[in-house]
């Protein structure tokens, strides 16, 4: 293929140089025969009219001195000579004899004798049934005699003539042979130019950067160079904003939270983003196939043929494997008149939901929760309103100490509100300090000695002086240990171990605290430190808890950078574990 256009340009000189060269053959050597048969021609009437001379003065007696004349001018002009009367009868031939002279056919119609009589010459060219040859005929008159014609054959000029021919055939094969030679120098020179153009244009649609076509001269080929330049420069250009168009586009697609499709109007995905795949649990490989093979989603298919066949906007929600609730944008995307496809945007509302439900959920528990002692306040409250405080003073008293526990409860639970809410909102800023960890869990431990002592447990440390400082607010630190430790209290068993230990890990503090307790089922794990969830609710509210507890340990835990888990094996205990920053490795 690289060197088809020098085959071209060297097939284009040979072309013209053999077109050339046959039309000059074929001119020459028409124009050859022509020069020899005219030049035979005018000698031939130079001896014509020479014999015609002599034929004036010789003959007496055209009929009886014709034959010997016309053998003795053949003789001289070697030539056929022939002697007719006016009226066209063959009076001498040289090649007839005199006998069969009678026998010719009238010559009084041949052309060059009609001329000859007319005009005083004629010739014709005449293929001579005699001599089988084609013969020159040139006759003229002489005296009042007649015509003498004298012929000859043109064998000899058709010898010439092939040899000339010969010499301009030997002459055009070594002009082809040059200029094929020639031809092949030319194209290479010719060629080399525009190799060197393509070989740039070549690496130019390879993408490498700064290169161009050399212009070596002014001509056509150099402005075509300097054209190509510019029209590179340009396409550089153009390639460097698409390229930075991708880029930017690819960013904002890989940025972007909400997955994004777009199809072609068969519903053949050709792009899609990561979230994308996060969603559908898919990656890259996804484009070229269906979006039916992707996603066996009923709406999700029809809502996409919908948008292909109405063209129209569309918004949709529907819940996709695994539970995630998605609300789907579906925009045609037109060009020009013409649909070239569909894009949709998949809003992932999961966590909206989610919220939602909580929402929900802590208006049931928040109602719940303060029914119950505002109800019990209430009727026991309207109990004593009623007469009991005056009628019975020992029964007033008990129905007072239950408004009270309830009271007690109501502001407990408010209390966990204020500062569950406080803790949500990000506005409670922690007074973060150094914290000896001994001193603040031995400060908690006495604070529940006497719960402890109750049930005859055993409160145990490990660890806690072997550990660095920790980073905290030790109100809020105070909070989640007393927190934890009074579960730990209330669910175990009499005579059990409450245990708190410490050990560093990299750079925070990990600090359990383990219970020989009821323990909690496997299934409650997950959701144990959600607001208002209880293990055992009937036993939770006996205890005085409120479901906030756990939650509050884990806001406190986490905005302090912290972690917070829990494991446990039922009957045999909980153990529960949060992390702190250490102090001496924070800048």
């Amino acid at each position: 293929m690289k060197g088809t256009f020098r085959l071209k340009l060297m097939a284009s000189y040979l072309f013209l140089v053999l077109f050339l060269g046959a039309g000059l053959y074929v001119y020459l050597s028409i124009t050859l025969e022509r020069s020899l048969v005219s030049g035979i021609r005018d000698h031939l009437k130079d001896q014509a009219q020479v014999a015609a001379l002599m034929a004036a003065k010789e003959i007496q007696d055209p009929r009886r001195d014709a034959p010997q004349l016309t053998q003795a001018v053949a003789r001289v002009v070697r030539a056929r000579v022939t002697v007719i009367a006016p009226d066209g009868q063959v009076l001498g031939d040289s090649q007839v004899q005199p006998a069969e002279l009678p026998l010719l056919e009238n010559h009084a119609n041949r052309p060059e004798v009609r001329d000859a009589l007319a005009e005083g010459s004629g010739s014709a060219i005449r293929y001579s049934a005699t001599l089988h040859t084609d013969m020159l005929y040139l006759a003229v008159p002489f005296a009042n005699h007649g015509v003498i014609r004298l012929a000859l054959p043109l064998s000899e000029v058709e010898k010439t003539r092939h040899g000339l021919k010969q010499s301009l055939a030997a002459a055009f094969a070594v002009a082809v042979f040059l200029s094929l030679i020639l031809s092949y120098l030319l194209s290479h020179l010719t060629s080399r130019t525009l190799r060197g153009i393509a070989a740039t244009a070549g690496r130019i649609g390879r993408g490498e950067p700064g290169v161009r076509f050399p212009v070596q001269s002014a001509d056509e080929l150099g402005e075509l160079a300097q054209v190509m330049n510019e029209m590179a420069q340009r396409i550089e250009t153009q390639m460097e904003r698409i390229s930075s168009e991708k880029n930017r586009l690819d960013a904002i697609l890989s940025g972007m939270g909400e997955g994004v499709m777009v199809t072609d109007a068969e519903a053949v995905i050709t792009l899609v983003n990561p979230a994308f795949g996060a969603l559908f649990g898919s990656d890259a490989s996804v484009q070229g196939r269906k979006l039916i093979e992707i996603s066996r989603h009923p709406d999700l298919y029809a809502a996409c043929r919908e948008v292909l066949s109405e063209r129209r906007e569309r918004h949709q929600e529907i819940t996709l494997s695994g539970g995630k609730s998605t609300r789907v944008h579906w925009v045609p995307l037109v060009n020009a008149g013409e649909l070239r496809g569909v894009v949709a945007v998949f809003h992932d509302i999961s966590a909206l939901k989610r919220v939602e439900k909580i929402r929900r959920d802590f208006v049931a528990n928040v109602s719940h929760e303060l029914r119950t002692p505002v109800t019990v306040i209430k009727g026991y409250a309207e109990t004593l309103l009623t007469g009991a405080l005056a009628d019975d003073p020992q029964r007033s008293q008990h129905f007072l100490t239950i408004i009270d526990n309830h009271a007690s409860r109501l502001s407990t639970l408010i209390a966990d509100l204020l500062a569950l809410s406080e803790l949500e909102s990000g506005d409670n800023l922690l007074k973060l300090e150094s914290v000896r960890l001994e001193s603040a869990v031995r400060q908690s431990l006495q604070l529940l000695e006497l719960k402890a002592e109750e049930k005859a447990l055993v409160m145990r440390c490990e660890g806690l002086g072997q550990v660095l400082p920790v980073f905290a607010d030790r109100k809020r630190l105070d909070q989640v240990l007393m927190n934890l430790l009074d579960n730990a209290i209330k669910y175990s068993k009499i005579g059990g171990t409450v245990t708190v230990s410490a050990r560093e890990v990299e750079d925070q503090v990990q600090i359990e605290v383990r219970d020989t307790g009821i323990g909690i089922p496997e299934s409650d794990l997950p959701r144990l430190f959600e607001r208002f969830y209880r293990v055992d609710e009937a036993r939770s509210r006996e205890r005085g808890g409120t479901g906030l507890g756990l939650s509050i340990v884990k806001h406190i835990v986490q905005a302090h950078g912290g972690s917070v888990a829990v494991t446990s094996t039922l009957g045999e205990g909980a153990t529960f574990s949060f992390t702190l920053p250490t102090a001496e490795r924070l800048p």
